[in-house]
């Protein structure tokens, strides 16, 4: 097997992606591998690594698999040069910067989500210590409704 060729196990343990989420991907359209080997095995490229990566970068974003294959086929457009002249360049562009803006949305949401998770952490951390300075049951008014 070519050394710039990795199988799926390998692909899988790189990206931290489990195998059958590779397949569902692959089923979708959304990663082909790039070669089989003799006994039919997937074989993927560093490429394909990359395309991976993206995906799983966008999926806790809460895109949804339209709009990874949108993008992903917007930057292979731009990557291989296929687009009609600068207009049609220039629009490919701007998908992808509709993309990254729903991103930098999306992260700031998750920043608000993850703050509000804090304070409430905080919260029940305040309450199991002033619970046992006092010997008074944690489970104060606020937690128990």
């Amino acid at each position: 097997m070519d050394s710039k060729h990795m199988q799926i196990g390998e692909v899988a343990a790189r990206t931290e992606l489990s195998l059958r989420t590779i397949r569902h991907y692959e089923e979708t359209g959304l990663v082909i591998p790039s070669a089989r080997s003799q006994g039919g095995f997937r074989l993927y490229t560093e490429a394909d690594v990359a395309r991976l990566m993206v995906i799983r970068r966008m999926k806790p974003l809460g895109f949804t698999l339209d709009e990874m294959r949108d993008l992903l086929e917007a930057t292979d457009r731009l990557d291989t040069g296929e687009h009609s002249g600068a207009a049609g360049r220039e629009a490919l562009l701007e998908r992808v910067r509709r993309y990254e803006q729903a991103a930098a949305q999306k992260i700031e949401e998750l920043r608000v989500q993850l703050e509000r998770a804090e304070d409430f952490a905080d919260t029940l951390r305040g309450r199991l210590t002033a619970a046992g300075r006092d010997g008074v049951s944690p489970a104060g008014p606020a937690l128990r409704a």
